[in-house]
């Protein structure tokens, strides 16, 4: 398997140029392409050093409920010593470009393209670029919801490439997905994985669930089901959809299409908005 990350290149179009893709947002997803991360539209965060951000998904009426996901790029010599300001909060690392070290309770992880981290709650952990080039890296975040009975997780390091891939049954391979954490662990209430639909295979139906879903973009390009609009994505695109969303997919030209996925799972639905 070929395996490719896409990161934002920033920057800003010339005046010349009029880049206007099909940036969407409704009431049940949101499409945000690749080409609109530009230099205009990032964030600095608190606690952070020489480090930019474009947030891409957000807790906010109307659009995400249950996650937040930045992607962060960290310049030579940036970092957090105290990165995540939510003591309540668990959060993964994915790298795609570069070269980061994650430290977490005291143990440094040098992590590369593909490198994954997940951070449990209330983890201490910090982030330093001690490379000579920019990181980037998604940092995906949720507030851990505890369950009775249940432990907490514990943090862990991985890699897509040491990630089990399962196969869909009945798909001779066509479609599988990169699982960093066993379903049926009850302890870990979101999970961040890795899809891999090889060209011409699909999700051959409309999938229609509980879970929420952020989708971006890794590699190859796809058309992507969003409730009842079909639309082409590809390298840097992110996708939110709403719970009971309909979705469906079908990987197209030459490349695999591959995208990090988030979803809630694990647990009772709230019975209060």
């Amino acid at each position: 398997m070929t395996r490719s990350y896409y990161a934002p290149q920033g920057g800003l179009p010339g005046q010349n140029e009029a880049l206007y893709e099909p940036a969407r947002f409704t009431t049940s997803y949101a499409l945000i392409p690749a080409v609109t991360m530009t230099d205009i539209v990032t964030s600095n965060l608190p606690g952070w050093d020489k480090t930019r951000a474009w947030i891409i998904a957000r807790p906010m009426t109307g659009f995400a409920e249950t996650f937040a996901q930045l992607i962060v790029e960290v310049a030579p010599g940036g970092g957090a010593t105290a990165p995540e300001p939510d003591a309540g909060a668990e959060g993964v690392v994915f790298v795609v470009k570069g070269t980061v070290t994650v430290t977490i309770d005291g143990t440094a992880h040098v992590l590369s393209e593909g490198g994954y981290a997940f951070l449990a709650p209330g983890a201490d952990w910090q982030v330093a670029n001690t490379s000579q080039a920019p990181v980037t890296f998604h940092w995906v975040r949720k507030r851990y919801e505890v369950a009775p009975g249940v432990a907490t997780p514990d943090s862990f390091v991985s890699c897509d490439a040491e990630g089990t891939l399962i196969e869909m049954k009945d798909t001779d391979g066509g479609w599988a997905t990169t699982r960093f954490v066993a379903p049926d662990d009850l302890r870990h209430d979101m999970h961040v994985n890795i899809v891999t639909i090889r060209p011409g295979n699909r999700i051959p139906f409309a999938e229609t669930h509980v879970m929420e879903h952020g989708l971006y973009v890794l590699q190859g390009r796809g058309r992507y089901l969003l409730n009842t609009d079909w639309v082409d994505v590809g390298p840097g695109d992110f996708m939110w959809l709403r719970a009971f969303c309909p979705q469906a997919c079908v990987a197209e030209g030459d490349t695999d299409f591959r995208y990090l996925l988030y979803k809630d799972v694990n647990r009772h639905p709230g019975l209060t908005l």
